[in-house]
């Protein structure tokens, strides 16, 4: 059974640790040197989030984090990607805290087509992301007559 607990400080080194094992998997578009500087300055964020661990039969498979009502982080461990954990998630998150945005890199079109099957619409795009970087962002929204 999928559970989520709130992430106290001693969690940060195992969501960091999620967090990198999952981009090295999903974000080949990212040069080594910008993973560290974001790995660096993730934690700066999670104050600032709700950020949740998910787990299945007491194994952590991932993260969240979330801003009122926009999905600024999630993230699965490579060995439960592609076993509809995300979607699990991703269900509960809009049902529970209604999310209804999240930003994702564009050239992470795996992630991209996974909110488009959710009902969410891309509504702008970015050719920087937030630090200056050239990595597009594209914002997305929930498309509230959609169904998933």
């Amino acid at each position: 059974m999928l559970h989520s607990k709130i992430v106290q400080s001693q969690d940060y080194s195992e969501v960091i640790a999620i967090w990198e094992r999952s981009v090295q998997k999903t974000h080949q578009f990212l040069v080594q040197e910008d993973i560290a500087f974001y790995r660096n300055i993730l934690p700066q964020h999670f104050q600032e989030i709700e950020l949740r661990l998910w787990s299945v039969d007491n194994q952590v498979i991932g993260f969240s984090g979330t801003s009122k009502t926009e999905l600024v982080m999630l993230f699965l461990d490579p060995a439960f990607i592609g076993k509809s954990y995300g979607s699990r998630i991703l269900e509960w998150l809009i049902e529970e805290k209604r999310i209804d945005r999240v930003d994702v890199n564009t050239q992470n079109t795996y992630a991209k087509a996974f909110y488009i099957k959710y009902g969410f619409k891309v509504l702008s795009e970015d050719a920087k992301d937030g630090y200056g970087k050239e990595y597009p962002i594209t914002h997305l929204v929930k498309d509230h007559q959609a169904v998933s």
